[in-house]
């Protein structure tokens, strides 16, 4: 019987926490916090397989499309599990971790067309690196880092619920700056993190921090633990007019907040060539690759 997909609930965030917790390669896309902020914008839903150790994500705006499945991967029989989705021959995946696909290519034999999806890789950096920032490849951010901790009298702060309202307004003041109305992306953005800082309380797990100075928040950032060894950032903003706000939040969130993390996954840049260089001014030390997938019909003879 095919899934039903139904829209994304907090009644099961602990069971997606425990399939997350089981996968095998964890993309920034999947974590929750991920899923909740971008919900109304690709109208994501989810369905749970009763019978393979599974939830399937679908996103249907602005066209039907598959995300990779949530759950332990090696253990499932994918021929069944894939026979359970309404309409796969029909539907592609996106933002397919590389190991998921190639996984699919072993046990559906012939029926799975692979295509990289580079704009969707996830930018891996080593924490310790982005703390530090020793030698010539991180000059450049070190003096600027320099520079605003001559220049600013600020306060370094968590980001707690109570602070959530100053992060707002900070977002509100950066979408002026950028004018987020002329931007679909942008707008789109600033909504999913409306979202995510108005649910706070409600979002398990989220990490963050602000800069404070001159009577208000100049920047913020909000994490997620994706597992033991990584930190995920989803949303990084900052007041322009503070020189090397951006460079001082990005470390001193790692320094005090995430120095027991191994890695520090900074997400995709999706294509924007200003959003690809800034990533990898950061020197990164390595991509979670993920492709775009289709899956061809069953044989007749298997089904």
């Amino acid at each position: 019987m095919p899934l039903t997909f139904r829209p994304l609930s907090l009644q099961n965030l602990n069971n997606y926490a425990t399939l997350l917790h089981q996968t095998p390669q964890k993309a920034s896309d999947y974590s929750f916090a991920n899923l909740w902020a971008w919900q109304e914008e690709y109208d994501l839903q989810w369905a749970w397989s009763a019978t393979h150790n599974l939830v399937w994500i679908r996103q249907n705006r602005p066209e039907p499309v598959y995300w990779a499945p949530v759950g332990p991967w090696q253990e499932i029989d994918w021929a069944r599990a894939v026979a359970e989705l309404p309409d796969v021959k029909t539907v592609p995946f996106i933002r397919v971790p590389a190991q998921l696909g190639e996984l699919w290519q072993t046990a559906l034999p012939g029926r799975v067309t692979l295509a990289e999806e580079e704009d969707h890789w996830d930018y891996i950096y080593a924490v310790q690196d982005l703390i530090a920032l020793r030698g010539n490849k991180f000059h450049k951010k070190k003096n600027l880092l320099k520079q605003f901790h001559k220049k600013y009298d600020f306060r370094y702060v968590p980001l707690t619920s109570e602070r959530c309202e100053q992060a707002l307004t900070l977002q509100a003041e950066w979408c002026m700056w950028r004018d987020c109305e002329a931007s679909t992306t942008l707008e789109s953005e600033n909504q999913a993190i409306v979202k995510v800082l108005t649910d706070w309380d409600r979002l398990p797990g989220l990490m963050g921090a602000g800069l404070q100075a001159d009577g208000h928040m100049i920047a913020f950032t909000v994490a997620e633990p994706l597992d033991e060894e990584t930190v995920v950032i989803h949303f990084e903003k900052a007041c322009p007019t503070y020189k090397g706000v951006y460079q001082a939040i990005n470390q001193m969130f790692l320094e005090n907040d995430a120095s027991d993390f191994t890695y520090v996954n900074r997400e995709q840049d999706l294509g924007d060539e200003g959003l690809r260089k800034a990533k990898k001014s950061y020197n990164p030390c390595g991509y979670l690759k993920k492709v775009q997938a289709r899956i061809a019909g069953a044989p007749d003879g298997d089904r």
